[in-house]
């Protein structure tokens, strides 16, 4: 059998339409059906592309010139948006992003799922989608002239200086200048990757959007930081609003952010911010979700999709540290949530405790080990409640699921992509999908949250 050769060359140029944007913002544009990604392209847009690369199934390729732009193309107002890997949607109006995610997740339920007449909704976006980020976590670098503080170019490991950022609350992106000047100041050296050496890793902060609260979390390579007594009294003089001055230390060379220890050198463990009625404490580690606002909107919609009276039995798998759990069993008879790390349910305890809530439980461990045990012990959910990672449920929960059989499933989502995969299985376990709600919780980046509800055919 003779292989088919890809219709395109490297170096090569063409007139293309462009189609579709990729999960990552890429335009999509086809050429005798061979598809091609060029970065900034956008739906509808007819432009000269140059193929930078080629593929078995694909290429890439880079934008030449445009001839006719899209009616949601606008000039991105952040001066680094190019370089910077942070955003991707920037030169896209809001409202044309709203209908790219849209399109997006009815896109994966119709081609992965194989779902095709379930209604997605319109996207529920924000009023204001700029500066929405309570929590900066930076690395750091040394340059001639000082330090330098920003997020990586996109596909590389070089740092781009950063003053500010559009998607950070305003307080993150002074405390981050702040620490970075004080530290200067004291001569602290960066971490060099290459080499493994340096102190100062990543500078990270968190902001409490209701209360006000600010933590700082050094992350460096080494448990000594020099001169330390100067640096915190450095900070804590010029942010009044610091509640918490952490260090984390993480000696190992690797791209992974955190290290195992983690102090407390000045001031309290947490700090504290509410999502609702709910509050929450937050600890250097926690996992908080960084659009608090927009969080509301999703949880709302989860607790709409549950239906709850106050007689149902509710588990909440992956349940972090409680913050859907305890939405729930607002209006739950009895909430049950499990999480495999043990520090989120010491969070999820203590902020049950904080919010005088008794008819939450957690659990440690795997869901698709701990559930089947409630199960055996006589639990019976009414709802239940999934919120996993980006890899999408693991396949022993979902038939742990199709086991126990609850009435309702309420699926909440960071990737459609493995949402309709999930969904397909549960549908073909015996459960319709009635419909589909995304939330935009990350405006100008390609990241989009939906929840799904399902019902017991």
């Amino acid at each position: 059998m003779t292989k088919l050769k890809p219709p395109v060359e490297k170096n090569t140029y063409y007139d293309v339409t462009f189609e579709d944007l990729t999960h990552d913002g890429a335009g999509v544009a086809k050429i005798e059906g061979f598809p091609i990604f060029v970065q900034n392209g956008l739906p509808d847009e007819k432009a000269k592309i140059k193929i930078t690369k080629v593929k078995k199934g694909y290429g890439y390729g880079r934008l030449i010139e445009l001839y006719e732009e899209s009616r949601y193309r606008v000039d991105a107002p952040c001066p680094i948006y190019r370089e910077c890997g942070g955003c991707q949607l920037q030169h896209v109006s809001y409202e044309g992003q709203l209908i790219a995610k849209q399109k997006q997740v009815q896109g994966v339920l119709t081609r992965i799922g194989k779902l095709q007449d379930v209604e997605v909704h319109p996207v529920l976006g924000m009023e204001n989608p700029w500066r929405y980020r309570n929590k900066a976590q930076v690395p750091v670098a040394d340059r001639e002239g000082g330090l330098v503080a920003g997020f990586y170019q996109q596909r590389s490991h070089e740092i781009i200086d950063m003053e500010a950022c559009l998607i950070q609350q305003e307080k993150n992106d002074m405390v981050v200048q702040t620490v970075k000047t004080i530290c200067e100041k004291y001569g602290i050296q960066a971490y060099d990757e290459k080499n493994n050496k340096g102190v100062l890793r990543h500078i990270m902060a968190r902001y409490g959007l209701v209360s006000g609260e600010v933590m700082v979390v050094l992350i460096t390579r080494t448990k000594k930081i020099p001169n330390k007594d100067n640096i915190i009294s450095d900070i804590i003089g010029r942010l009044p609003e610091v509640k918490s001055i952490v260090q984390n230390v993480n000696h190992k060379q690797t791209n992974v952010i955190f290290g195992d220890e983690t102090n407390v050198l000045w001031g309290e463990e947490y700090i504290y911010d509410s999502i609702g009625d709910i509050r929450f404490a937050i600890s250097a580690r926690s996992f908080y979700q960084v659009n608090p606002e927009q969080t509301k909107v999703l949880y709302d919609k989860a607790l709409e999709y549950a239906g709850l009276t106050g007689n149902e039995t509710v588990i909440d798998a992956y349940c972090g540290i409680g913050t859907i759990s305890l939405f729930l069993a607002q209006k739950a008879k009895k909430v049950y949530g499990v999480e495999i790390v043990p520090e989120a349910i010491e969070d999820a305890k203590r902020n049950a405790a904080l919010n005088d809530i008794h008819n939450a439980e957690f659990a440690v461990g795997e869901a698709e080990v701990v559930i089947p045990n409630w199960y055996k012990n006589g639990v019976k959910a009414d709802v239940i409640v999934v919120d996993p990672p980006r890899k999408g449920c693991d396949e022993a929960l979902l038939q742990t699921i199709l086991n126990m059989k609850p009435k309702k499933v309420v699926y909440v989502s960071c990737n459609p992509a493995t949402l309709a995969r999930d969904l397909r299985i549960l549908e073909d376990g015996g459960y319709a999908t009635t419909e589909v709600q995304p939330v935009d919780m990350f405006p100008h980046t390609v990241h989009c949250e939906a929840v799904a509800k399902l019902i017991l055919k």
